[in-house]
């Protein structure tokens, strides 16, 4: 069975934190993250609660590699990446539930 998987990026209210991630479940994982279910987390600590960022992969392996770029890239890479889908830099969770 081949399993798909997202790879999406969630911000701070004031953009200035991104964090970049991969999952097979999105709308589970950005629950988590809104929750702040692991306190100790990156997301928590600096309030990383807003989804910007979200493509689908059809194989898990592809998002993966997607991540691995998206995380090498530079800052500003980052912010171009979000602004070419989400120029208004809207929580995109809203769209998936």
């Amino acid at each position: 069975m081949i399993r798909g998987g997202c790879v999406y990026i969630m911000t701070n209210e004031r953009h200035t934190v991104f964090y970049a991630g991969v999952t097979s479940n999105l709308l589970k994982r950005v629950d988590e993250h809104k929750a702040k279910l692991y306190p100790s987390s990156f997301t928590a600590k600096y309030k990383c609660d807003k989804l910007v960022y979200y493509n689908f992969y059809p194989r898990i392996e592809e998002a993966i590699s997607a991540e691995k770029q998206i995380k090498a890239g530079s800052r500003q890479k980052k912010i171009d990446l979000i602004k070419a889908l989400n120029p208004e830099w809207k929580d995109l969770y809203t769209e998936l539930i």
